[in-house]
């Protein structure tokens, strides 16, 4: 029926695209693990449930909400409809203050309480992510 060479060329093709489809998937179950969501105060307070996943929480840093004390720094992020408490233990960005745009990256206690594992503001003063800018023009 089919020769000898027709045979190794299909099977050398079948090896080649399941080579292709598992590096694929390796990759992408690689990604899943890396992924980061971001999210907004008025987002994590409608949402019907919590996830222990790591994700971002973005808005502005609500004025006169910022307390240091001598191992952690605590504030509010807001996005003027809801806001979230955040604990961070770690060193701030130079432009991290009141009135701000900020995103922290950690992990929901619950709807009122974030525990931040990284603060990124590293922006200058004038700039807002547009993920900030979206969810607060969207409220």
């Amino acid at each position: 029926m089919y020769g000898r060479k027709v045979k190794l060329r299909f099977l050398f093709v079948i090896i080649v695209l399941l080579i292709l489809i598992l590096s694929v998937f390796l990759v992408l179950k690689s990604l899943e693990e890396n992924v980061v969501y971001f999210q907004s105060p008025s987002e994590i307070y409608t949402s019907s449930e919590l996830d222990k996943k790591k994700i971002r929480v973005g808005g502005m840093v609500k004025k006169n909400s910022i307390l240091i004390t001598a191992n952690e720094i605590k504030f509010i992020i807001t996005d003027f409809k809801n806001e979230i408490n955040v604990t961070y233990a770690g060193a701030v960005p130079n432009l991290f203050e009141e009135g701000k745009g900020v995103v922290a990256e950690g992990f929901l206690k619950d709807r009122n309480y974030f525990s931040a594992t990284k603060i990124l503001a590293k922006h200058d003063e004038n700039y807002m992510p547009p993920e900030v800018k979206a969810a607060i023009e969207e409220k």
